[in-house]
């Protein structure tokens, strides 16, 4: 079903028939991707006595299932800063808009001692002077088996400060990212690039220009497939009242 979409003063033609998911599905298994030293999500019908919440033990007629998760480790999920303040903040809040104009860029970090990292030079030169609600970061190496990688004390790739601060002056409010964290995953807990992404320089007491309606999202898996360019997003959140939330990015192909 093709649609036009009007976004400020931006019109679109999409084909809604034909969405670009860049979100991981969650289970319980272990082909789940898993970040921060967490063990796999459970999900494990309800037991009530002898009574089992699922209809193939023959004793319910629903399946009726708990899930244990943590959105930051285990899988796609959209943050705010409440992630990294002393005070409360959630991203059902923050986030009240849900289609943006974005860029999807691919990039290969650089070497810089032991790590990897993703420079403002980079970012720079892939986005050649566009200025999209949101950026769309796929990493290379691309291999299929992110869907299912375990990144604890593996010290993934990240996003280095200055890049992140890039992001925020140009004015992108939504950074979109295949790695468990934008930050290195020990850096003492100075999350550098959060603070400059949302503008954050006192965890304990927020300043007035911090971004409020920005947001992060990460553990996204972007196939080969799909070219760099431009999209439309769609940004789907479960209304969680938390800093974090699973999502499911969608990018949608434009003919503007």
């Amino acid at each position: 079903m093709k649609a036009t979409i009007t976004h400020n003063t931006q019109t679109f033609q999409v084909d809604l028939s034909e969405p670009i998911d860049i979100s991981m599905p969650l289970s319980g298994t272990d082909a789940n991707p898993i970040a921060w030293y967490l063990e796999k999500p459970q999900i494990e019908p309800v037991r009530a006595g002898d009574w089992i919440g699922k209809v193939s033990e023959g004793k319910s007629s629903t399946n009726f299932n708990n899930i244990a998760f943590n959105p930051h480790g285990h899988g796609t999920h959209t943050e705010c800063l409440g992630h990294i303040t002393r005070n409360f903040y959630s991203v059902n809040q923050a986030l009240k808009q849900f289609f943006f104009t974005a860029e999807l860029i691919t990039l290969k970090p650089y070497e810089q001692g032991d790590d990897l990292v993703i420079t403002k030079i980079q970012i720079m030169a892939a986005l050649e002077g566009k200025t999209p609600d949101a950026i769309v970061i796929r990493t290379l190496p691309n291999e299929n088996e992110k869907l299912s990688r375990k990144y604890s004390h593996t010290n993934p790739a990240y996003l280095d400060q200055a890049a992140a601060a890039y992001i925020r002056e140009v004015g992108i409010r939504h950074l979109l990212i295949d790695l468990p964290s934008v930050d290195k995953e020990h850096d003492e807990g100075k999350l550098r690039a959060h603070k400059a992404f949302w503008n954050v320089t006192d965890v304990n007491n927020l300043n007035a220009d911090a971004r409020h309606d920005a947001t992060i999202t990460e553990l996204i898996f972007v196939p080969d497939s799909v070219k760099d360019g431009s999209y439309l997003l769609n940004l789907q959140i479960a209304s969680f009242e938390n800093d974090a939330t699973p999502s499911k990015p969608i990018l949608y192909a434009t003919n503007q």
